[in-house]
């Protein structure tokens, strides 16, 4: 069973911000071996951090598991194509989660209890009864748990870094808002469709009494949700399907897209709504209406979160860009040569492979100390 992947992050509004992330080690990185100590490549290095051949490696074999995992059924040479698309910009941006991790204990930002939660919710998503055995089960796929944490808490301070001091300078008016939807009311002319969220418990191998607890558990979590608490919430901690890790979301579907059973119990029911426990092949699920769209042009207040999405979505980039840009021209970023930095700045420094002196070494130590940055003149 995998137990975690390194995908891309995501602002709450799932706006992509940056590809592939791993690990950044610190600048001196040894594996022993028999015939002595093996000082490992170092690729790039930021500030005080490094960047070495094994992270890269690691974000390679990264990407192309985001790759078939958001491209299932595509062709081999559609998968190629997007890889080679993505590839190129691989060391850029290790750079970019080095110099935002580092602009976070600038900061002063920690996200220790974050971490804890996050640890739990992927040992809720497993069905583990503990954080020991959820730490063997990530030693058994040969990634240290230190690592493993390592891993979260730096995607943690990545994000929070980018709500901090990149979404929240972007606004959206409201007339911009209206704009767009007067500008692409094509857009929005669609059949029916519904947007379901979902809480689902197995009953793969389970016998009879055992089917009936986990009938019961689900009833217990509808009415959890009944008397007040976050469906998605719910759904993110316990339910036991893919979708768990997304807080139930299933996606949005139109008639003759879901089974017969569940169709004409969703289409009936409003935004908002949640059904009864219904049973199905494989397990028990209780599903929620996230909208209900009818067939023909949407009125503007149902699709204005899309909108907003959209519109965010193309400041973002431009954006974030922007800001990295800024934390590259106030950091020490040095690329060896053989290695393409695509977001390099012009006059970049590269590494020389020279031996190391005493004053080279201190020199190591020094770091550039990074004012706040602004972004679109603010």
């Amino acid at each position: 069973m995998k137990i975690w992947k390194v995908f891309p992050v995501q602002l709450s509004a799932g706006i992509i911000v940056l590809a592939a992330l791993t690990l950044v080690v610190p600048p001196q990185v040894h594996a022993q071996s028999s015939k002595g100590t093996v000082i490992e490549e170092i690729v790039a290095r930021v500030n005080n951090d490094a960047i070495t051949l094994s992270d890269v490696q690691k974000a390679d074999q990264a990407l192309h598991e985001e790759i078939a995992h958001d491209c299932q059924g595509c062709s081999p040479e559609k998968m190629e194509e997007i890889y080679k698309d993505k590839q190129k910009d691989l060391l850029r941006d290790l750079i970019d989660q080095a110099l935002l991790v580092e602009r976070a204990k600038d900061m002063g930002i920690s996200v220790e209890t974050d971490v804890i939660k996050r640890l739990d919710e992927i040992r809720k998503q497993n069905n583990m009864g503990s954080m020991e055995e959820l730490e063997k089960a990530v030693e058994s796929q040969g990634l240290g748990w230190e690592d493993f944490k390592s891993q979260i808490r730096n995607t943690l301070l990545t994000q929070e870094v980018i709500r901090r001091e990149v979404g929240s300078h972007i606004s959206i008016p409201t007339d911009a808002v209206k704009k767009y939807y007067d500008e692409h009311q094509k857009d929005f002319i669609r059949p029916e469709q519904i947007v379901l969220s979902e809480i689902f418990l197995s009953t793969e191998g389970k016998s009879p009494e055992e089917m009936s607890s986990v009938e019961k558990k689900a009833e217990d979590l509808r009415n959890r949700v009944v008397k007040g608490e976050d469906f998605n919430e719910i759904a993110k901690h316990f339910s036991e399907g893919s979708t768990a890790k997304d807080g139930g979301e299933l996606g949005t579907f139109e008639h003759g897209q879901l089974s017969k059973q569940l169709e004409d119990i969703v289409f009936k029911m409003d935004k908002g709504q949640m059904t009864d426990v219904i049973q199905t092949k494989t397990g028990f699920e209780v599903l929620k209406v996230e909208a209900h769209f009818e067939a023909g042009l949407q009125p503007l207040d149902k699709v204005e979160n899309e909108i907003m999405n959209r519109i965010y979505g193309q400041k973002m980039q431009p954006t974030m860009r922007e800001y990295l840009g800024q934390l590259r021209e106030q950091s020490y970023v040095m690329v060896k040569p053989g290695y393409t930095d695509s977001a390099a700045v012009p006059g970049a420094s590269v590494i020389q492979e020279v031996a190391p002196t005493p004053d080279a070494a201190d020199a190591k130590k020094a770091k550039k100390k990074i004012t706040k940055p602004k972004v679109n003149g603010q």
